[in-house]
């Protein structure tokens, strides 16, 4: 009777979906999860994205009622994976980053427009709609690493371990790194080191623990910004408007308006002091010399702390294991420089990214026709910028090189901060441990054979050691 009234009960699953509405895109993604285990850890999962055709929807500030038109068909394509039935109970959740960040830096006004044109086609839809706000760098870098260390379900062992605490993982958290287009954030948790700035530390308490954590986010550091300061750094040392330009490949040709470069905070009134109103850009494939003009864009001249990233930003001393993903995991990916073994080596990327940047650009064209001229075209560059920042930037070297992971995908969830957004916004990541519910239908049964096994087991060997057999007993004597 007790095993008949242990039966499962039918699944009762929860949706919740998040846009990502970054510098030069947007995502959508929807989550799922069983309704009865939600302070579980690593029960939330991802089932759909969708990624929005055209620009990120800071791109629209001239034309905001488009950047909320963008969202409608990935909208519909929610309504289609969540049943219908369920479409009013589950939360929709938009958060902007740094492309965001920076319109609201330029001009405040137009931002709110665009987050009301976008809010208007959210709130026309079937969801319950929760908000949609731009969030902030460190808050981008606090829910990348939640998420990561979720997945990876570092934050608490689920299921029977919590009864063998000795099998428990001894790894702690992974750091979490993160790259986007207008903007980078490195996330970890310190082991035993004090945070010296207090605006790069945050305090946790998850599943009965505590984390100290460090976080930064470095605007205009994202790749798509990153190459702007640097070709803002070289114009100042041409005469004519004519770069030959070290970071894109041999034969490459790009004609630029020099007004293009000033639209953001990222770059300070240069534009005035230029005798040209165009660029012209011609490449020559140099990975040495594109370290080099990298490298201008990080002042490293100066540090307030016991230790630095650069431009003055406290970094504590890099600790464990980390997960780099976005724009870091694109690159590499494409550059074949990710493996889920073990990671490729420094020396081995480097030689890699160098290789790439040396081919021309009508063999690099016509081995990629499917891609975009303006992302094949800049792959060179990113790479580089990535061994860069990560290497010199961060403090990478060759031995610590080897702690990185570069993620697309952890089980059938994307890496990135959407998750750990989700999570913490419907509260399924509790402060304390949760009290341990009681076994599953299957478990119980299981535990039930496993025990009756062991008491049949218990009295045959009470029974032979006291009512030995005769012929054990002759055997005695």
């Amino acid at each position: 009777m007790a095993v008949s009234q242990n039966k499962p009960l039918p699944k009762n699953i929860k949706y919740g979906i998040v846009l990502d509405a970054g510098s030069s895109h947007t995502n959508l993604y929807v989550y799922e999860w069983p309704a009865e285990k939600e302070n579980d850890t690593g029960v939330v999962h991802q089932v759909e994205v969708c990624k929005v055709e055209g620009l990120g929807i800071s791109g629209y500030s001239q034309d905001t009622e488009k950047a909320g038109l963008s969202l409608q068909h990935c909208m519909k394509r929610a309504q289609e994976v969540v049943p219908e039935q369920q479409h009013r109970e589950t939360p929709v959740y938009l958060g902007a980053t740094a492309g965001m960040r920076l319109l609201s830096l330029q001009n405040r006004s137009m931002a709110d427009r665009v987050l009301s044109a976008v809010e208007k086609t959210l709130r026309s839809s079937p969801f319950n709609f929760q908000g949609a706000r731009v969030i902030s760098g460190q808050e981008e870098g606090a829910y990348g690493w939640i998420t990561i260390n979720y997945l990876l379900g570092n934050f608490k062992q689920p299921g029977w371990l919590n009864f063998l605490p000795h099998l428990r993982s001894s790894r702690g958290t992974s750091g979490a790194l993160d790259l986007g287009g207008a903007s980078t954030q490195i996330t970890f948790a310190p082991d035993q080191e004090l945070i010296e700035s207090q605006e790069n530390s945050l305090h946790f308490r998850l599943y009965g623990k505590n984390y100290n954590v460090y976080t930064h986010s470095f605007l205009c550091y994202g790749k798509d910004q990153a190459l702007r300061l640097k070709l803002a750094t070289d114009l100042q040392s041409t005469q004519n408007g004519s770069l030959l330009d070290p970071c894109f490949h041999l034969g490459y040709l790009r004609i630029m308006n020099i007004s293009d470069l000033y639209t953001n905070p990222c770059i300070a009134n240069g534009e005035q002091q230029l005798p040209f109103t165009q660029l012209h850009l011609q490449g020559n494939g140099d990975y040495q010399r594109c370290r080099m003009t990298i490298q201008k864009i990080f002042n490293t001249s100066y540090c307030p702390y016991s230790s630095c990233a650069f431009n003055g930003i406290f970094l504590p001393p890099l600790q464990g294991e980390f997960g780099a993903f976005s724009a870091f995991y694109f690159v590499m990916n494409f550059l074949n420089l990710t493996t889920e073994k073990s990671p490729v080596p420094l020396d081995k990327a480097t030689s890699a990214v160098e290789s790439f940047c040396s081919r021309p650009w009508h063999e690099v064209k016509a081995e990629f026709p499917k891609i975009k001229e303006k992302y094949l075209s800049e792959y060179c560059f990113s790479g580089t910028y990535i061994l860069s920042l990560l290497e010199n930037g961060y403090g990478f070297t060759m031995e610590k090189w080897q702690n990185i992971q570069f993620l697309g995908k952890i089980g059938s969830s994307d890496a990135g901060w959407t998750l750990g957004y989700m999570l913490n916004l419907t509260n399924m990541i509790p402060a304390e441990k949760p009290p341990t519910r009681p076994l599953s239908h299957a478990s119980y049964v299981g535990l039930m054979v496993f025990c009756s096994l062991v008491l049949v087991a218990v009295l045959l060997l009470s029974w032979l050691t006291f009512h030995k057999p005769k012929c054990l007993q002759k055997g005695l004597i």
